[in-house]
């Protein structure tokens, strides 16, 4: 048999069991780095080869870019390409050292005046984006590219310069929110399970869980989605539930919901796998190529959310 330099991985799950489908369509479907994050997340693949796929998207500024997030196509780095390379760098435990050292400096170098992320920076000018996202040259700092970077270095006991003014923003943004939508309010927990001030934290996710509710930002009931308001903007049926919020048990966004409607949340995400094997994508698909690789994504954080609340996946 010909030598492929893979990691000798274990017997595959049960036929049809929901891990077995999934694992089909991501060999099927996925970039090489959903490929190994699969594998490590539920196959005993290691993290050296999870970090290799990942430096394919690092530039020499120390972001990533390379449609990391693939609804920002061509090479240049982006605050929101860097925020989901560390999110994949935490879940392997690899968030740390050298490698964060020069993200951080790559922070620093694109922050606004105030010291925290534009969502897109103007340098993603001339190369494809989706048509929802805004590029201008002069980007605001937004809690939704800040709050989820400055979430996981927090949590992985980052200190950097540029943390401090980052961590301000987000106070004040979280503080300052009245009228919200999910996406913002996602960034928002991101930021808040990680903190360290907890106790400022609780209080503020406390406010923000009534705000979820009193707006209606969360479907509650999957059975009657008709029912559920999308937020301005958002495509049709983009709507957004209890385990968006809170993706582990831990999460202080766990507390906003009843053990009925997070347990009625969960089953909606169990039963939402394709007969490909595949989750599907709620956002508005603007090209073939960026939902083909955003769904092998979507998968893995379907069956990592099933998993943390000890859910049957295999």
């Amino acid at each position: 048999m010909a030598e492929t330099g893979a990691s000798p991985l274990p017997p595959t799950p049960p036929a049809r069991s929901p891990l077995f489908r999934a694992e089909h369509f991501v060999w099927l479907t996925a970039r090489v780095l959903e490929q190994r994050r699969f594998a490590y997340h539920f196959l005993n693949g290691d993290a050296d080869s999870v970090e290799t796929a990942l430096d394919a998207y690092r530039n020499e500024d120390g972001g990533y870019g390379h449609a990391l997030e693939p609804d920002l196509r061509g090479p240049v780095s982006q605050p929101l390409h860097t925020g989901h390379a560390l999110r994949v760098l935490d879940a392997i435990g690899r968030c740390g050292g050298q490698r964060v050292e020069r993200v951080c400096r790559y922070l620093t170098s694109v922050s606004a005046p105030d010291g925290a992320l534009p969502a897109i920076h103007p340098s993603q000018r001339g190369y494809p984006a989706a048509p929802f996202v805004s590029i201008v040259a002069d980007p605001p700092s937004e809690l939704l590219a800040t709050g989820p970077v400055v979430g996981l270095l927090h949590r992985n006991e980052v200190w950097h310069a540029w943390l401090f003014r980052a961590t301000d923003f987000c106070w004040q943004a979280v503080d300052s929110l009245e009228k919200s939508h999910p996406y913002e309010v996602e960034a928002a927990v991101a930021f808040l399970d990680s903190v360290p001030d907890r106790s400022r934290a609780e209080a503020a996710a406390d406010r923000l869980g009534r705000l979820v509710r009193e707006q209606r930002l969360v479907a509650l009931d999957p059975e009657r989605l008709g029912s559920h308001p999308v937020a301005p903007g958002y495509a049709p049926g983009e709507h957004h539930f209890p385990y968006d919020y809170a993706r582990t048990p831990g999460s202080l966004a766990r507390a906003w919901f009843t053990e009925e409607e997070m347990t009625r949340s969960l089953d909606f995400l169990a039963s939402e796998q394709r007969e490909d094997g595949g989750w599907p994508i709620r956002w508005r698909a603007w090209a073939p190529g960026t939902a083909l690789e955003a769904r092998p994504m979507v998968t893995v954080e379907a069956l990592r959310t099933l998993q943390a609340y000890g859910r049957p996946v295999g």
